[in-house]
């Protein structure tokens, strides 16, 4: 399992993605899921990648052998975002479609997720979630980021604090606050995490990190976030049993 998400708003692209790829919990493995496909002055171009590691990897090498033998159709030279999107989609199709009856054979699962976001120029920033079936989404200013793999433990924070004017830094750390939630809740998902932002009609990403198992700025953010909701959580107000009880015997009364 993985976990990666990106994030738009309208200052850019924020995209994160752990690093853990695991067969049963005696063999866990580490693999890069965030890949940089650009092209710096024309197009940014990203891509994280969740579900079969073997589909996942022969998509990513079918991309780059795309770019190497110059193919009519490559990320580089097609002209929009939209079409990028659904030639992605059509390499998930053309690698399921060649390893999949040998995969169903022996009970292996093939499906697979792909985020894909950038910009190319003359066009807005875009990112878009891509199926397994090769279909996809697009997030928008009213749902300003999109997950694929283990999402639902760091849902919750993207939920309560971003928004499409949400600044570029607020958002990376909001993407590392969600994937260091989702490590503390599932062991399938693990450092090194990277972490890539991109500032609109830059065409050039500008900002990158790798963290890595033990650095001191996770060990941070997960001590400082975890004091934060002790804090808040202390700050409650008590729930007030009588006052509720009280309410619900006058909506029995009044039920009869």
């Amino acid at each position: 399992m993985t976990y990666c998400l990106g994030i738009i708003t309208q200052f850019g692209l924020v995209m994160a993605a752990d690093s853990r790829t695991n067969a049963g919990v005696d063999y866990i493995s580490k693999f890069r899921k965030l890949f940089d496909f650009s092209l710096p002055g024309d197009r940014v171009i990203l891509l994280a990648t969740s579900g079969s590691l073997s589909v996942t990897q022969g998509v990513i090498a079918a991309l780059n052998q795309d770019l190497r033998h110059h193919s009519a159709d490559n990320l580089h030279s097609l002209s929009s975002m939209h079409d990028v999107v659904r030639y992605v989609g059509d390499k998930i199709r053309s690698v399921q479609e060649r390893d999949r009856p040998w995969l169903e054979k022996d009970g292996i699962d093939y499906h697979c997720n792909f985020l894909v976001g950038g910009q190319i120029r003359g066009e807005e920033h875009q990112l878009h979630l891509i199926y397994s079936q090769g279909n996809s989404i697009q997030a928008m200013p009213e749902m300003p980021f999109l997950q694929i793999g283990e999402a639902k433990y760091g849902k919750p924070i993207l939920d309560r604090t971003l928004n499409f004017n949400t600044s570029m830094d607020a958002a990376a750390t909001c993407a590392l606050l969600s994937i260091d939630s989702t490590m503390k809740s599932n062991i399938s998902v693990g450092p090194p995490i990277n972490l890539v932002t991109y500032e609109t009609n830059s065409y050039a990403i500008r900002h990158q990190l790798q963290l890595r198992l033990g650095d001191p700025y996770l060990a941070k953010i997960r001590k400082e976030w975890e004091t934060a909701l002790r804090n808040a959580f202390e700050l409650m107000p008590p729930i007030a049993w009588q006052h509720l009880a009280e309410i619900e015997a006058e909506e029995d009364i009044l039920i009869d």
